[in-house]
C-alpha cells in the first residue's frame, strides 16, 4: 500500500479549492493547443516557416505530450502526484517563456517539445488526484464533471483567446500569458494540494518497460501526425513506422506480463469498464475531431469567418457543456448510473455529427452550425463526465495516476488518429472534386462532408462499445472502490 491521501485528508472547502487549482492547471494545458492553432499563420509569416515546417510547431508538442502521458501518470503513483504536477507546471511555464521569446524556427520547435513534456507531467496525474481527494459518490461525480468540462470545452475558449491575443498584441503573447497563470497555479498548489508519497520506484522501476512504451507512443503519434497525414496511410514510411510502433507496444505488453515490478500492472485492464471506457475515449475523440477541426476549417475557408467569429461559433456548445457538466450531470450519474448517462449522451454526439454531414457550400450559421453545436453541447456535457467516471471506477488508490494517464493517453492517440484519418480523407476528396471542375467552396465542402461521415462512424462505434461492453455500476460504487466480479473481464 502507498501513503496516497484518502478523501478525508482535506475538509470540504479545501477539497473544492484544490480542485479549482488542478482545473486551472488543466485549462492552461488545454488552451495552449487551440491558442497556438489560431496564431499559426502569423507565426509562419514572422519566422519564415515553410508549410511543412510550420506543422512541427504543433507536432513537436503532440509527440512529447502523447508519448509521455502514461509514463508520467505511473511515475506520479510511484513518487508523488503532487510533485509530478508541480514539476510539470514548472517545465511548462519555463518553456512557455522560451516559446514567447523564440526568434528562430529551431528555438520555437524545441521549446514546444519541452512544453509538451511539461504538459504531460501536469495533466497525467490530475484525474488521479481528484479521485483520491473526493469520496466516492455525489462529491466525486461533481468534481469529475468539473474536470471533464475543463478538459473538453477549454479548447473552444482557446479559439477566442488566441484570436484576441494575436490580433490585439502579437503571437508571442499566446505563450507569455501562460507565465502568470503557471506561477499563480504553482503557488496555490504548493499551499493547497495535499502531500502524498508513492510506493517508491522500487515498486515499479521497470526501465525497459518505460523505454518501450514511451518510445512506442512517441513513434505512433509521430507516424499519425507526419507521414500518415502528409504521404497517406499506404505510404511505405507510414506502414514501416506504424509496424515498428505496434511491435514495440507488443514487446511492452510481453515485458509487463513477466516483469517482477511492472511499470504498468496489467491488472488495470482486467476491469471491463476501464478497458471499455478507454476504447470509447479513442473512438469518440477521433470522431469529434471531425466536428472541431473540420468544423473550424469549414467556417474559415467556406463561410469566411475570422478567428473571433469561429470562437464565438463554438460558444453555444461550450456554454451548454459547461452548464450540464457543472450543474446537472453529476446528479444524473448518481441517480441513473454513469452508463445510463453515457449512452444517451453519445447518441446526441452522433446526432451532432450527423447534422454536420448535411452542410452546404452556401450554408448559414443558424441552419448548418447552431443546431449541431446545441446537440453536441448537451451530448458532450453528459457523456464526458460519465465517461471519466467509468474510466476511474474500480481503480485502487495506488493506481489512480496510472488510470488518469491512461485516459489522457487514449484521448491523445484518438485525437491524433482522428486528425490524420479525417484530414487525409477530406483533402483527397476535395482534390478529386476540384479536378472534376467543381468550384472551390463546393469541393472543400464535399471533403468536409466525407470527414463528418467518417467521424460519425467512429462516434457510432463508441456508442456500440458503450451499449455492449460497459456494465452498469450502482451509483454508490462510482469512485475508486473495487468493482464487482460482474464488471471484470476474466484474467
Amino acid at each position: 500500500m502507498t501513503d496516497t491521501p484518502t478523501p478525508t485528508t482535506l475538509d470540504d472547502r479545501s477539497r473544492w479549492i484544490a480542485l479549482v487549482v488542478l482545473c486551472v492547471g488543466m485549462l492552461m494545458i488545454v488552451l495552449d493547443t487551440t491558442v497556438v492553432n489560431v496564431a499559426l499563420p502569423t507565426i509562419q509569416e514572422d519566422l519564415g516557416f515553410s508549410a511543412s515546417g510550420l506543422a512541427w510547431v504543433v507536432n513537436a508538442y503532440l509527440i512529447a505530450f502523447g508519448g509521455l502521458l502514461l509514463l508520467a501518470g505511473r511515475l506520479g503513483d510511484l513518487i508523488s502526484r503532487r510533485d509530478m504536477f508541480l514539476s510539470g507546471l514548472a517545465v511548462f511555464t519555463l518553456s512557455s517563456i522560451v516559446c514567447g521569446i523564440a526568434t528562430s524556427q529551431e528555438m520555437l520547435v524545441t521549446a514546444r517539445f519541452i512544453q509538451g513534456v511539461g504538459g504531460a507531467m501536469t495533466s497525467a496525474v490530475i484525474l488521479g488526484m481528484i479521485v483520491t481527494m473526493f469520496p466516492p459518490g455525489a462529491e466525486q461525480a461533481k468534481a469529475i464533471g468539473v474536470f471533464a468540462f475543463v478538459a473538453s470545452a477549454g479548447g473552444s475558449i482557446g479559439l477566442l483567446a488566441g484570436g484576441v491575443l494575436t490580433d490585439a498584441i502579437n503571437w508571442h503573447w499566446i505563450f507569455f500569458i501562460n507565465v502568470p497563470i503557471g506561477v499563480v497555479t504553482a503557488v496555490l498548489a504548493t499551499r493547497l494540494l495535499p502531500r502524498d508519497k508513492g510506493a517508491g520506484l522500487s515498486a515499479g522501476a521497470d526501465v525497459l518497460g518505460a523505454v518501450l512504451i514511451t518510445g512506442a507512443l512517441m513513434l505512433l503519434v509521430y507516424t499519425l501526425v507526419k507521414p500518415a497525414a502528409d504521404k497517406g496511410w499506404g505510404a511505405t514510411e507510414t506502414l514501416a513506422l506504424g509496424a515498428i510502433a505496434i511491435a514495440m507496444i507488443g514487446a511492452f505488453i510481453a515485458r509487463e506480463a513477466t516483469a517482477a515490478t511492472p511499470l504498468v500492472p496489467l491488472r488495470i485492464f482486467k476491469s471491463r469498464n476501464i478497458s471499455g471506457a478507454n476504447a470509447i475515449q479513442v473512438l469518440s475523440v477521433a470522431g469529434m475531431f471531425g466536428m472541431f477541426f473540420m468544423g473550424t476549417l469549414y467556417l474559415e475557408r467556406v463561410l469566411k469567418y475570422d478567428a473571433m467569429q469561429i470562437g464565438l461559433s463554438f460558444l453555444p456548445a461550450t456554454l451548454l457543456m459547461g452548464g450540464l457538466s457543472l450543474g446537472y450531470t453529476d446528479k444524473l450519474i448518481m441517480r441513473f448510473g454513469a452508463r445510463n448517462v453515457l449512452v444517451p449522451g453519445l447518441v446526441l454526439v452522433c446526432s451532432a455529427l450527423a447534422w454536420f454531414t448535411q452542410i452546404s457550400a452556401d450554408g448559414t450559421y443558424l441552419v448548418d452550425i447552431l443546431p449541431a453545436m446545441a446537440l453536441f453541447g448537451i451530448g458532450g456535457g453528459t457523456a464526458f463526465p460519465a465517461l471519466m467516471t467509468l474510466a476511474m471506477a474500480g481503480v485502487e488508490p495506488q493506481d489512480a495516476g496510472l488510470a488518469s494517464g491512461l485516459v489522457n493517453t487514449t484521448a491523445q492517440v484518438g485525437g491524433a488518429v482522428g486528425l490524420a484519418v479525417l484530414a487525409t480523407l477530406s483533402s483527397t476528396r476535395s482534390d478529386k472534386l476540384t479536378a472534376q471542375g467543381k468550384p472551390l467552396a463546393e469541393a472543400l465542402t464535399g471533403g468536409y462532408q466525407l470527414a463528418f461521415v467518417v467521424g460519425l462512424a467512429l462516434a457510432f462505434a463508441a456508442l456500440l462499445v458503450a451499449v455492449f461492453v460497459i456494465k452498469p455500476v450502482p451509483a454508490q460504487a462510482h469512485g475508486h472502490a473495487p468493482e464487482t466480479d460482474a464488471e471484470a473481464v476474466p484474467a
